[in-house]
């Protein structure tokens, strides 16, 4: 009887990479934290550093202080890629942004819109142009972009951040045709109302102002969700593209209906 002949160890294939967004809360956090654990390699990035400080400390990601609005804080993003990851990126998370105000566009602080466009619109643009080269030399990339249900359909004392997220819905899908034939995926990840330690409190600058958006809603989308479908979507085979994915709690059926007081 012959021995079996010594089988070569398997080389376990390289993590994928991710560049994620808006790290320090909400469902940039949330997200950096689901896909480390799912065993990609992150860099997460936001402005606040000590927040960072801590998400690596919990999930041990990569973390890097960025402005999005900021080009030269966006190239020294692109540096550290090239340097973490040999400038080879699978993923691009655009998750910063958000809302600031909530008046009518005939008292509009226009201040409060400039910067919605700036982090919500040109944040993606910025980071998505910085980190392209390092996608396509991977072979294997995905751009997401995290708008919102505010894309899609007006609502009153809310112009600003419709217009702004309505921006960046038209930037995914100029991407998705430009970048057609290319192997890079570029999904649209557009929550509803979720609850997070911050949207609504930054947005409405109260707390209890805050609490009384989701009065009433027993379960409203969590950070967590979110995150969820974020990994389900980059995980998915390269063939699979999600092109647009609007996610709501059932008590949510549309941005002006929400049952309350319902339990759901």
């Amino acid at each position: 009887m012959t021995d079996a002949p010594a089988q070569t160890p398997r080389t376990p294939a390289p993590a994928l990479t991710a560049v994620g967004t808006g790290a320090s809360s909400g469902i940039g956090r949330a997200t950096a934290q689901r896909l480390a654990a799912d065993g990609w390699r992150v860099l997460a990035v936001a402005r606040r550093e000590e927040r960072l400080a801590r998400l690596a400390e919990e999930s041990g990601v990569e973390v890097q202080a960025v402005d999005v609005t900021d080009p030269s804080s966006v190239q020294a993003l692109a540096e550290r890629v090239q340097e973490l990851f040999g400038g080879q990126l699978n993923a691009v998370v655009n998750i910063a942004g958000g809302a600031f105000g909530l008046e009518p566009v005939g008292a509009a602080d226009l201040d409060a819109w400039q910067r919605m466009y700036d982090t919500n619109v040109l944040g993606t643009v910025r980071v998505t142009q910085a980190l392209l080269p390092a996608l396509r030399a991977s072979g294997r990339g995905s751009i997401l972009v995290l708008s919102s249900t505010a894309a899609q359909v007006a609502y009153e004392n809310g112009g600003g951040y419709n217009a702004a997220k309505a921006g960046q819905h038209m930037v995914a899908g100029a991407l998705r045709l430009e970048l057609a034939g290319e192997p890079i995926r570029v999904i649209e990840i557009a929550p509803g109302m979720v609850r997070t330690e911050e949207f609504s409190l930054v947005r409405l600058g109260d707390a209890e102002a805050a609490e009384q958006v989701y009065a009433g809603v027993e379960n409203p989308l969590t950070a967590e969700d979110c995150a969820d479908v974020i990994a389900y979507s980059l995980n998915a085979p390269q063939h699979v593209n999600l092109d647009l994915v609007t996610i709501r709690p059932i008590a949510q059926a549309a941005a002006h209906k929400v049952a309350r007081d319902v339990g759901l």
